[in-house]
């Protein structure tokens, strides 16, 4: 008697579950909700995307990064490289002490590089990628301790960088290092990221090579965000608000000038002009055997009581590196005739055919 009873009591149950929920369906529905899912969770299967994020939800930084468009490389380097130059450096005897990178901020000639680039000359020339050479008549500024120096060229008109100056760095730290076309690969534009931000100094997570000191660090837009200041796995940045402080030093009567040249240092006084007795020409350097090219300089010889040439001053460069040097070593090899000291101030002009 209990069995019956309790047969009937589970065709019962069997019953009123199949008038309450409907027949089980013979085929499985994929996607369909998990019998133990509540009743009031949305099927897994359905997703209806929106026409675009919700405005109340914001995405995590690292998202943003990464969707943000990549930086054409080609492009930004057509606008910023004739821009870069090479500052060449010369000391008193018109030795070469040193190239360093360096870039044209304003129209009218003005270079930005570092202290260390100009460190114990009295000249120097600036060279373009296009072959272009531009003397630099001297310093209109300097911060040891920033290591900034901005330098004025004898140019009329150049193709110059304008200043970030806003304190909005780039959101992403995305950044691009753009050295001169005269390095070579080691000038190639790349990208970089801003790794620490302080207020006189940045610092990139990039492999900077020495040769790229004094390189400009662009944004997206081409606009200087500060100078390449020290190599390194980590290379140390003085930001574009230190650039426009040092500008802002500049006052409009300012003439650029080097610490000691020979047209400022005081002449001895009684000084003979010497009589010269061997005076060969400098002869034109076959690396520069190009029709068109020229250049004129003026130089200065110290002669002893010998006649011997004692040291030459690069009073004027000639716009050439090679014509410089071609002439310093020619004229260490004149001689005046013996008897007293003296000097000679010598112009010269190279001329190709």
């Amino acid at each position: 008697m209990n069995l019956r009873l309790l047969l009937g009591s589970m065709l019962w149950v069997t019953s009123f579950a199949e008038l309450t929920y409907g027949q089980k369906p013979k085929t499985p529905v994929v996607g369909a909700p998990n019998a133990e899912r509540s009743s009031s969770s949305p099927p897994a299967a359905i997703s209806v995307p929106s026409a675009s994020p919700s405005p109340s939800i914001s995405q995590p930084p690292e998202a943003k990064a990464e969707r943000s468009p990549s930086i054409d490389l080609a492009r930004l380097a057509s606008g910023v490289r004739p821009s870069v130059i090479w500052v060449t450096v010369f000391d008193s005897s018109g030795k070469l002490l040193r190239t360093e990178t360096g870039f044209f901020i304003s129209s009218d000639g003005r270079i930005v590089t570092t202290v260390r680039a100009i460190e114990g000359g009295i000249n120097a020339v600036a060279k373009t990628s296009d072959g272009g050479i531009y003397n630099i008549s001297g310093i209109l500024a300097a911060s040891p301790t920033q290591d900034l120096a901005i330098l004025q060229a004898d140019v009329k008109r150049v193709s110059f960088l304008s200043l970030n100056t806003t304190a909005n760095l780039p959101g992403d730290g995305r950044v691009v290092v753009v050295g001169s076309g005269l390095a070579g690969s080691e000038g190639t534009p790349r990208e970089a990221r801003i790794s620490t931000r302080e207020s006189n100094r940045l610092e990139i997570a990039a492999a900077i090579s020495a040769n790229s000191v004094g390189s400009p660090l662009v944004d997206a837009n081409g606009q200087v965000v500060g100078i390449i200041i020290s190599p390194g796995e980590k290379a140390a940045v003085r930001p574009s608000s230190n650039i426009q402080e040092l500008l802002s030093q500049i006052a409009s009567t300012t003439v650029a000038k080097w610490p000691e040249t020979a047209e400022t240092r005081p002449m001895p006084k009684a000084t003979p002009r010497p009589r010269l007795v061997y005076a060969p020409a400098p002869a034109f350097p076959p690396e520069s055997s190009r029709p068109g090219i020229s250049g004129s300089g003026r130089f200065r010889l110290t002669f002893d009581a010998r006649g011997n040439v004692t040291n030459v001053q690069m009073i004027q460069s000639t716009g050439n590196g090679l014509f410089d040097q071609a002439a310093v070593n020619t004229f260490r090899q004149w001689k005046s005739a013996p008897g007293q000291e003296g000097m000679l101030t010598v112009p010269i002009t190279f001329r190709g055919r």
